[in-house]
């Protein structure tokens, strides 16, 4: 069996992801970050950044709205990760958007059409 050893700054990614996403639920009040999702935290090993990717269902449409909410409760998001995570040095946030929920979209809009242009082509050689 495979033993799989955590650096310090994945478990503290990880609690900053989970801390973020019930503070985006029930703390913050900006309407811009209401259907935002924290799809992943990496902190630096010295743990002085952290870069949060997040996405929203509305896609790319949305990501300087969501962005420049995020941006601006940055200084509440800080003193309640400091409150809740207690380190030494609280990290310094920046903000992301992760595109791959995108990406997945079009791919799967792309293979939707090939299926269909195949279904297509089935029914017309069945004509035949």
């Amino acid at each position: 069996m495979v033993k799989r050893t955590f650096n310090r700054a994945e478990r503290v990614g990880g609690q900053v992801q989970r801390v973020l996403a019930s503070l985006i639920q029930k703390g913050v009040n900006d309407p811009r970050l209401a259907q935002a999702t924290i799809t992943g935290v990496t902190l630096s090993r010295d743990l002085r950044i952290a870069k949060i990717y997040v996405s929203t269902p509305g896609g790319a449409q949305e990501k300087e709205t969501v962005l420049s909410g995020f941006e601006s409760a940055k200084g509440f998001i800080k003193r309640a990760l400091a409150k809740e995570l207690g380190l030494r040095y609280m990290p310094d946030l920046k903000f992301f958007y992760d595109g791959s929920f995108d990406y997945g979209a079009q791919i799967n809009r792309v293979l939707k059409s090939i299926q269909t242009d195949d279904e297509k082509d089935n029914s017309t050689a069945d004509e035949q």
